[in-house]
């Protein structure tokens, strides 16, 4: 058994496959952490590819091919790992390809991850996102903004829309907690799959929900923030901007006992 793998629709990728795609930037993916050979969500990250592929390309391949290839990956692997799965077109880039050609699939697997304990601090800066509800590749702008967030003292940056409504950060969803309840900021965001998981097992256990618009001003009235993507359910955020965030404990066990309530799921 080798430790992490790369494959190309099911198989390993040969250096002259890969060669094509290292600066391609017309493809989306999913990604998920694996754990005992299982994956959380796996329905979420289904459909998010099944979507996107037919935003994108004209076409998706079914749910039992996409579930074969992830199959494939993780069996070669160890039981618990990163996985990421890349849907692309062998037609490439600036093409007029249509749905006639069939998307191929990546998946690479790779260390286990957690992501960073917390607290963290954003700075907030004005970005809006190409095509956010698809998790696409090829986005400059967010390692661009990451980095003059930490030049400024920062730890990552969260996004103001045109609106000046608070969206998402860099590679996070954000969540807030007005001391009762669950607060999902209202803007165009891409919906991540730990945020979906979240969301209705919190609906399951009774916990109450929120959509709303939230925007620097409103952070003053706010019991805590948290960042959440395919690493955690959530890593505290103690400032965003110059706006300080109380320390929310109870806010962040609900959100890792909504998480680990969803089972895992072999592909």
């Amino acid at each position: 058994m080798t430790s992490f793998v790369t494959h190309i629709d099911g198989r390993p990728a040969t250096a002259d496959e890969l060669a094509p795609l290292a600066f391609a930037g017309f493809a989306h993916f999913t990604a998920a952490q694996v754990r005992d050979g299982r994956i959380r969500g796996l329905d979420l990250h289904l459909r998010r590819l099944r979507h996107a592929s037919q935003g994108l390309f004209g076409r998706a391949l079914p749910d039992e091919r996409m579930r074969a290839l992830l199959r494939a990956a993780t069996a070669e692997g160890p039981g618990d790992h990163s996985l990421t799965a890349t849907v692309y077109s062998r037609a490439g880039e600036f093409t007029a390809a249509g749905p006639a050609a069939e998307p191929a699939v990546l998946v690479r697997t790779g260390p286990a991850a957690t992501g960073p304990e917390g607290p963290l601090s954003l700075a907030t800066v004005a970005h809006e996102r190409d095509l956010p509800g698809v998790k696409h590749v090829g986005e400059v702008a967010k390692t661009h903004l990451l980095r003059q967030a930490v030049a400024a003292g920062f730890d990552d940056a969260a996004f103001l829309d045109r609106r000046g409504r608070l969206s998402e950060a860099t590679i996070w969803n954000l969540a807030f907690w007005d001391g009762s309840t669950v607060l999902w900021p209202v803007a165009d965001v891409l919906t991540g799959t730990t945020m979906s998981i979240v969301r209705r097992r919190l609906e399951r256990l009774g916990v109450p929900q929120r959509e709303r618009e939230i925007t620097p001003a409103d952070l003053p009235t706010l019991a805590g923030a948290v960042v959440m993507n395919s690493w955690t359910p959530g890593v505290p955020v103690h400032r965003i901007g110059s706006a300080p965030l109380p320390e929310a404990p109870a806010f962040l066990d609900l959100l890792h006992k909504a998480y680990e309530a969803e089972p895992l799921v072999a592909p």
